[in-house]
């Protein structure tokens, strides 16, 4: 009888000890997530406690796989009661603390391990809230194609949030065998990516490919992060060699392409790694401090520490590094004005979080001053 090709694959885990079969390696277990556990172990009052990861989230429900193979799950009532913003609720790429329901295939998540990393923007709309990306990330591959959709701007954007998360960001160029100049592409996004890896790849021929899974040895995590259309799809697929995810052209008008993932989900690759598949996102706001800023805009920092005034605007002091590159071209006056516009984006971002910070502090004393009277 041939085994179903959804059921996951077992073998002895060396990190949790015992003779237990399981796939947690396979989902990016690690030493550094064991010693999270051990030290996490203490907020677990039943012994059916289990470690899983969060493979995929969808209203309040999720999928985790663990030792003894992938369940249904929800969130318990104590870390409901003690979730705040959304950083307290699960997200794909946890490592979560979860009991099984006697008799089912599904499970409650009491707590979540330390993050090594959390990629997040804030939520599309006037809404000032946080929507996580993927968390405990190692790698970030920032995904586009090389046609009309080609965007520095939204390139830097991306950069900015890769730094501000604790992953490595690398560029990744699809679609190298629709392309004529190739090298163009590879330089512009070379020129704002200051030490960050530039790789160009085709999912259709399989070049530079081997590149991208090399990134993914030793069971390293990575997510992919683009717009519509710029390929991710086709890229999970010749990662894995197989028809994984769904894939869909792009509009010959525009060269923009149409949602296929329509959701954020953990896959484990046949070769080793996990890799998180996202959405594509055409608006993405910043959402982080003006400190993530420097990572990517490196050259601009080093031409302001060499401003002759220490509180220099840019705009005529004498001595102004940054209007000597503009003048000579060594910078470019649209990714200065970038520059400017994230610093002001972000700028506003934190004096309006810390405001609501201060409203939902207040109304958290009111409750329980209001519990405390009853």
């Amino acid at each position: 009888m041939e085994s179903d090709p959804r059921t996951p694959c077992f073998f002895i885990c060396p990190y949790l000890g015992g003779n237990h079969l399981n796939t947690l390696q396979n989902y990016g277990w690690n030493e550094l997530h064991q010693t999270h556990w051990i030290e996490h172990q203490e907020n677990f009052k039943s012994s059916e406690g289990k470690i899983g990861r969060v493979t995929l989230e969808h209203k309040h429900m999720y999928r985790v796989v663990t030792e003894l193979g992938e369940w249904l799950a929800v969130c318990s009532g104590s870390l409901l009661h003690r979730a705040i913003d959304r950083r307290d609720y699960p997200a794909v790429g946890d490592w979560v603390a979860i009991e099984q329901m006697p008799g089912e295939e599904r499970g409650i998540i009491h707590s979540i391990l330390p993050r090594t990393s959390v990629f997040s923007r804030k939520t599309a709309g006037d809404s000032m809230t946080e929507q996580l990306i993927a968390v405990n990330v190692d790698i970030v591959f920032l995904v586009t194609s090389m046609n009309e959709d080609f965007n520095p701007r939204r390139l830097e954007r991306y950069l900015v949030a890769a730094y501000d998360s604790g992953a490595i960001p690398v560029i990744v160029l699809t679609k190298a065998d629709l392309c004529d100049t190739p090298q163009d592409f590879i330089d512009q996004a070379s020129n704002i990516a200051f030490g960050t890896d530039v790789f160009a790849v085709s999912s259709k021929t399989g070049a530079g490919i081997d590149h991208v899974i090399a990134l993914l040895k030793d069971g390293k995590t990575a997510a992919l992060l683009g717009s519509s259309g710029v390929g991710k799809s086709s890229l999970v697929n010749a990662i894995c060699g197989d028809a994984t995810m769904d894939v869909q052209t792009i509009r010959e008008d525009d060269a923009k392409g149409r949602h296929t993932t329509t959701h954020r989900e953990l896959i484990a690759l046949p070769a080793g790694g996990v890799l998180i598949d996202t959405p594509g996102m055409r608006e993405f706001q910043l959402w982080n401090d003006s400190e993530s800023i420097e990572g990517s805009f490196s050259d601009i920092e080093a031409l302001t520490a060499s401003c002759k005034f220490n509180d220099c605007s840019h705009k005529s002091e004498p001595g102004c590094a940054i209007q000597q590159a503009l003048a000579d071209g060594s910078l470019a006056e649209d990714r200065f004005m970038s520059y400017l516009k994230l610093q002001r984006e972000i700028a506003y971002l934190e004096r309006k979080t810390n405001t609501q910070a201060q409203i939902a502090e207040r109304k958290r004393w009111k409750a329980i001053a209001k519990t405390q009277k009853r």
